[in-house]
């Protein structure tokens, strides 16, 4: 039986992770985990229980309360809040502001990083995020970190809202990047930063293929040494 690998994707915001980890994991095969989704999910229901953000232990309390999986559905993953699929309404600006705050409470990252190690454990997955390759896999056979100028993410970043029928201005979008990039690699738990083994990838001028083909060699040149 040929060995099956963990590959962690880690970056900025509108670095192209979830997209470039959706892509590679049906090109492998293997099993997709959007860890980004969950922290999302978690922002959903704080909101929808008309939590204050800023009260840490209700928060906690609140994401405890709640059941958050994944599913495959027709070859996608979905996102799901006590059986409901909220996989559109976890993209908004709204879920954007606050995400940082929620994600940065220990009990709340301790809850959905345990999820996701259960998830990893047999191997055979593609999970993306921002502290994937530092804290939930340290040990993932591939670590990658994927970069792109700060225009670029926020163009891609206006593209997907405009899919959602939600117009926003690139101006407003870089400024929301910008603060999310700031508490994400000041937070005092799981910041973001670069595993000292990732590979780094520069997406700026890169397509979707591009970036995916690359790490997809990366990903059979492991597993070819692996498989001797």
């Amino acid at each position: 039986m040929q060995k099956r690998i963990r590959i962690a994707i880690d970056g900025p915001a509108a670095s192209g992770k979830s997209t470039t980890a959706r892509l590679l994991s049906k090109k492998l095969g293997y099993l997709y985990i959007d860890t980004g989704a969950m922290y999302r999910a978690a922002t959903l229901a704080v909101l929808r229980a008309g939590v204050d953000v800023y009260d840490e232990q209700a928060v906690e309390r609140c994401v405890r309360e709640n059941k958050i999986t994944l599913r495959i559905v027709d070859g996608e993953q979905r996102t799901y809040l006590n059986n409901e699929d909220v996989s559109d309404l976890i993209r908004t600006p709204e879920i954007n502001r606050v995400i940082s705050i929620i994600s940065s409470y220990p009990g709340v990252r301790k809850t959905l990083i345990e999820q996701q190690r259960i998830l990893a454990a047999q191997g055979g997955v593609v999970m993306d995020g921002r502290d994937i390759g530092t804290v939930v896999l340290p040990d993932a056979e591939l670590k990658v970190f994927l970069i792109a100028g700060l225009e670029e993410r926020a163009r891609r970043r206006q593209k997907d809202l405009a899919r959602q029928g939600i117009e926003m201005s690139l101006e407003a979008i870089k400024e929301e990047i910008a603060l999310r990039d700031k508490l994400d690699s000041e937070r005092a738990l799981g910041p973001l930063r670069r595993a000292e083994d990732a590979r780094v990838l520069d997406t700026t001028h890169l397509t979707i293929e591009q970036q995916v083909d690359i790490i997809y060699r990366w990903a059979l040149e492991i597993l070819q040494e692996k498989n001797k």
